[in-house]
């Protein structure tokens, strides 16, 4: 692999990126004039960034499974930067939220109310076990930075362990522990101790098993806590989120059984895959763990209101002199509204049940496309959540990083939205709430794609 492929795979890790040659042909495609003018003016007054600023279109409206461009197109999102659980604009958790804005629209620091109360109260009863103690704040990236100064504190032990390849957020602390180098780049010394090891990775692990066994990636945990010493604490997606990693059971009781020998806090990072994507309220409860500390945010504010949590157990409440979040929004009646509301849909819904069935046929439609086009390499997800992963060739897996970038912009103009991993995972995560008939609709656009793609080859 060519030093430019291995730059190019970098800026690609995390998502699609806005600079390529198919970025600037599908803006040049486009022929509103309003589009175009919009598209101008976000260029020129936000500040550019990977893979948002430039924008890849613009929009009007978003209701339910859909997304709608100024020029009246609708696209199904199976994107929706994991907020889109139940949609967009779910009438149950609109009619909360303009309920809760006419009877107490912001509760100042240092005063409670009830909302904020049930809020917690009810997240602790659907993560069950010992997790009965939360912290709310504005977002997912800000629970990241709590949970490590809990843990520190708990501890004693500044140093953690986190996953290559990982994503926990974009604030300095956040990238800190992430694993990807996008988000580092140029940005000079992050927070000390952080020790990174290889995720569990079936597919194209960086230590493959003769039987496809990922247990041995959870031995190089105990391996660093070992050599390194004064380990805090061990942060991990349940399941990783963009490109689609699923460890196994095993993996994961391993991991549970050394940090509870070790001493370890056990932090899982919930935030685009928590409530309900995976057919559990959080993905530990699939796997038969649980965390010291759970992070949960994106989906919890069902949509609408920016929403995040931090839960952990009763026996941590125990840095009642620290401040530990103090953010403005600490319990919004707003967002601890929204949350509630979105609760009430997936329970009233029986959206976890939904998701598990939409998951075996997810499966097997997505393996039997595996079986008709060479191009795809590897299926693999959970719940609502899948991950396509394209190849130029199966026996040597390179990834066919110009071909998932031709599918994803095929799909966009037949109408369905999804990001693309690591150069050539095609990330699918739609709402919830999606009925079967436009998920065949939806993985049927999917197919056309890629089989047009694979023709020209």
């Amino acid at each position: 692999m060519t030093q430019q492929t291995l730059t190019e795979q970098s800026l690609r890790s995390e998502g699609d990126t806005n600079i390529t040659p198919a970025r600037e042909s599908w803006t040049r495609s486009i022929s509103d004039h309003q589009t175009r003018l919009m598209l101008e003016q976000d260029s020129r007054y936000f500040l550019h960034q990977a893979m948002s600023t430039p924008c890849l279109d613009a929009l009007v409206g978003a209701e339910g499974i859909y997304i709608e461009d100024v020029a009246g197109k609708r696209y199904m999102d199976f994107h929706g930067n994991n907020v889109h659980q139940l949609g967009y604009g779910h009438p149950h958790v609109v009619e909360r939220i303009q309920q809760q804005l006419a009877e107490l629209p912001f509760s100042p620091r240092r005063f409670t109310n009830q909302t904020a109360i049930d809020c917690a109260k009810k997240l602790t009863e659907i993560a069950g076990g010992e997790l009965n103690r939360v912290l709310f704040a504005p977002g997912g990236t800000s629970v990241i930075g709590m949970a490590l100064k809990l843990a520190r504190y708990i501890t004693g032990n500044y140093k953690v362990v986190s996953l290559w390849d990982s994503f926990h957020g974009a604030s300095l602390d956040a990238i800190s522990v992430g694993g990807e180098a996008c988000f580092r780049e140029g940005m000079g010394p992050l927070m000390a101790g952080v020790e990174r090891i290889p995720p569990a990775v079936s597919y194209r692990g960086a230590f493959p098993s003769s039987d496809g066994s990922d247990v041995h990636y959870a031995d190089y945990l105990e391996y660093v806590i070992e050599k390194e010493g004064g380990i805090g604490a061990f942060i991990a997606e349940g399941v990783r989120n963009t490109d689609v990693q699923v460890p196994s059971k095993a993996y994961w009781q391993r991991i549970r059984d050394i940090c509870d020998r070790h001493n370890v806090l056990l932090i899982i990072d919930d935030i685009p895959n928590g409530m309900g994507r995976s057919g559990n309220w959080f993905t530990y409860q699939e796997f038969g763990i649980e965390p010291d500390i759970l992070c949960i945010g994106k989906g919890l504010g069902g949509g609408v209101v920016p929403m995040a949590a931090m839960l952990t157990k009763d026996k941590y409440n125990m840095a009642s002199h620290v401040s530990l979040g103090h953010y403005t929004h600490e319990k919004s009646p707003i967002g601890c509204a929204a949350a509630l509301a979105t609760i009430e849909v997936i329970e009233q819904q029986n959206l976890l049940a939904k998701v598990k069935a939409d998951e075996a046929y997810m499966r097997d439609s997505l393996e039997s496309m595996k079986q008709r086009y060479p191009l795809i390499g590897d299926v693999r997800g959970i719940g609502l959540l899948w991950g396509i992963e394209l190849v130029v060739d199966r026996d040597t897996k390179e990834r066919a990083l110009q071909a998932a970038e031709q599918v994803m912009y095929r799909c966009l103009e037949l109408g369905v939205s999804f990001k693309v991993s690591q150069g050539n995972v095609l990330q699918l995560s739609p709402p919830l709430i999606i009925e079967r008939e436009d998920l065949v609709r939806a993985l049927a656009i999917v197919e056309k794609a890629i089989k047009e793609v694979s023709e020209r080859k």
